[in-house]
């Protein structure tokens, strides 16, 4: 029979096919055990309404085979075969899918679901062969036919010779390039782990015959070739398991066989939805962070999968971003893929699909947080940080979802509590939550601002990372009760203690002024303290950008130069305030000693860098001396 020609839209599709659609070569293993598993499928949906057929599982399967001599690999399977018309049909008209129409045509039941959606899946084999032959004996049938094509040209369809019901693909694979190394293709280790990776999950054994070099029996030294027939997919996936048949190793062992990380996983969570749009999945918390989290190498996503072939390995729209830290896989038969089964088409069952788990995954928190309050703090103490970038982000949009789930240190007994706990132990008369910023939860104790807040009887939250005061002043508010820092200068505390005064008198008024000169450009005002008692002196701020925030923004690139509205406050109980009113008087150049020694002694107090280091030591000196 003379080669047929492709019609002119199928040549460019082809084309296009092969040097653009799919993104790398492998792929088209994928395809074929794919188009195979559906051929097995429709003999089981034939079986279902025909008694005449009898189904019996362990005859269906999909073999590779591989002759390196010839430099051909053969895909087989035992599926339902194609007619003469049906090669015509759906291999001689590109991108008419076989599967679609008989899917169209029969009833899908029982649970199965056939994969193949589009029918240009099989011509990604072009990609690594320069011709592809299809023997296929079709059910019913005692007559072979076998279509084959060396691409864009054409093709031809004859009669052939096959003993048994099902297809072979023969790909006849290319040479080797400069740039591509075909031989990989006829290699068992490559064909195997392409296996493992796309079509694990396949629902019927991939065999392969793998050949053993092992000691010939009863000899110490002579080895011999064993050719041994091995299933290389698992076939049946763990998310499709009953939660009731698997065990915490089971899903332990899945975790480290899939290399989601070196640790053991806090927690998994088992997901099997039916609705909208079904799907199942496995996720895991694990214990430790990853150690390239916060680098631009790291990917986040989980594994995505069409009804056991995976999709994508890491599809980072499952997840936002504050939940990047997740991983698993997720597996659904309703989306909508586009041609190259690599694309998502459609993007609203993956927004379903989201929402899901990202609803799931805070709620299984939130019970670990309630119910294993250990193991939850044990999570929060590696990968909190990451809830709370989640509320910076965004502009606060996420907040409802992670307010609940924050922890923070408690001037009470340094110990991790949330938002709510906080609430239920305020005194009545509290209107703000208050919090200090500092490098450790010794540091911050030792402030002297925080003396006076823990004086009046108030809880004060610490905060250690440098992203919480930045996720606090996106969030505001916690059940209508604003956050106030202990060091912000409009801090509306009334002290009862008489000693601790505010009141100034003109001459008073006139030494801060004069300090205000003296520190001009440092500082935005001198003033009176309500808050010290032992101390003498401390900064305020005034403004959004704290004490702590301006340190953490220098440390950033292009942060540099960003300054928080300072304010020296003094205490005019303590003797030094006595040294200031008498240098005021009597002694303007020491009123300039005293000014920069307290002001940079200020600094000390909150951490900041003392600007000129040598002029402070000599000011020490010359005080003392």
């Amino acid at each position: 029979m003379g080669k047929k020609e492709f019609k002119a839209e199928s040549k460019r599709l082809l084309n296009l096919m092969i040097n653009s659609i799919y993104t790398n070569k492998e792929i088209f293993l994928r395809e074929l055990i794919s188009n195979a598993s559906d051929a097995i499928d429709k003999i089981y949906y034939k079986a279902l309404t025909d008694e005449n057929i009898v189904f019996n599982k362990d005859d269906y399967y999909i073999k590779l085979v591989v002759d390196k001599e010839k430099r051909t690999l053969t895909v087989s399977d035992t599926g339902i075969g194609m007619t003469k018309d049906e090669l015509e049909n759906n291999l001689g008209i590109i991108a008419k899918s076989g599967s679609y129409t008989f899917k169209n045509e029969n009833e899908i039941k029982d649970g199965y679901d056939i994969i193949g959606q589009f029918g240009v899946g099989f011509y990604s084999a072009f990609m690594i062969a320069d011709k592809v032959s299809v023997i296929s004996r079709a059910l019913g049938s005692e007559n072979a036919y076998k279509w084959e094509s060396e691409g864009a040209e054409g093709y031809i369809i004859e009669e052939s010779n096959k003993d048994s019901v099902g297809t072979d693909i023969v790909l006849s694979i290319k040479s080797n390039t400069e740039d591509e190394e075909y031989d990989d293709y006829l290699e068992t280790y490559t064909l195997r782990s392409i296996v493992r990776k796309y079509s694990d999950f396949i629902r019927y054994p991939v065999k392969m015959d793998i050949t053993k070099h092992q000691l010939k029996e009863g000899s110490e030294s002579e080895y011999e070739d064993l050719v041994e027939e091995q299933t290389i997919n698992s076939m049946v996936p763990i998310w499709r398991k009953n939660k009731n048949e698997l065990t915490d190793e089971d899903y332990n062992n899945f975790y480290q066989e899939k290399h989601y990380g070196f640790d053991k996983p806090l927690k998994h969570i088992h997901i099997k939805i039916d609705g909208a749009v079904s799907y199942n999945a496995i996720l895991y918390i694990p214990s430790e962070m990853p150690f390239d989290f916060y680098t631009k190498e790291y990917e986040k996503g989980l594994e995505l999968y069409s009804s056991g072939v995976l999709i994508m390995e890491k599809c980072p729209d499952l997840l936002p971003d504050y939940f990047g830290f997740v991983k698993g896989v997720v597996d659904s038969e309703d989306l909508s893929l586009n041609i190259s089964r690599e694309v998502l088409q459609h993007d609203r069952q993956l927004r379903l699909i989201a929402k899901k788990i990202r609803d799931k995954i805070k709620d299984e928190l939130a019970l670990l947080l309630k119910n294993e309050r250990e193991k939850y703090e044990e999570f929060f103490n590696k990968l909190g940080k990451q809830l709370k970038y989640g509320i910076y982000q965004e502009f606060g949009s996420n907040k409802e979802v992670l307010q609940d789930l924050l922890l923070f240190y408690s001037s009470k007994d340094k110990k991790l509590i949330t938002l709510d706990e906080y609430m239920e132990r305020m005194k009545e008369d509290q209107e703000y939550i208050y919090y200090a910023s500092g490098e450790s939860l010794d540091r911050i104790d030792k402030l002297p601002q925080v003396d006076f807040i823990k004086d009046k009887g108030y809880e004060i939250l610490y905060f250690i990372d440098e992203v919480d005061e930045f996720t606090i002043k996106v969030l505001h508010d916690y059940k209508e009760k604003e956050f106030k820092s202990v060091s912000s200068a409009d801090l509306d505390v009334e002290d009862d203690n008489e000693e601790c005064k505010d009141e100034s008198n003109e001459e008073d008024k006139n030494l801060l002024d004069s300090m205000k000169d003296l520190l001009a450009g440092k500082v935005k005002d001198v003033k009176i303290s309500k808050r010290l008692k032992n101390h003498p002196v401390y900064l305020s701020n005034e403004g959004e950008v704290s004490i702590e925030m301006e340190k953490v923004l220098n440390q950033m690139p292009n942060g540099e130069g960003i300054k928080a509205e300072k304010v020296l406050e003094l205490n005019n109980n303590h003797k030094v305030f006595e040294k200031l009113k008498d240098a005021y008087k009597n002694n303007p150049e020491k009123l300039n000693l005293y000014t920069n020694l307290l002001y940079n002694q200020a600094l000390l107090i909150e951490g900041l860098p003392i600007e000129d280091p040598v002029e402070f030591t000599n000011n020490i000196w010359e005080l003392l001396s």
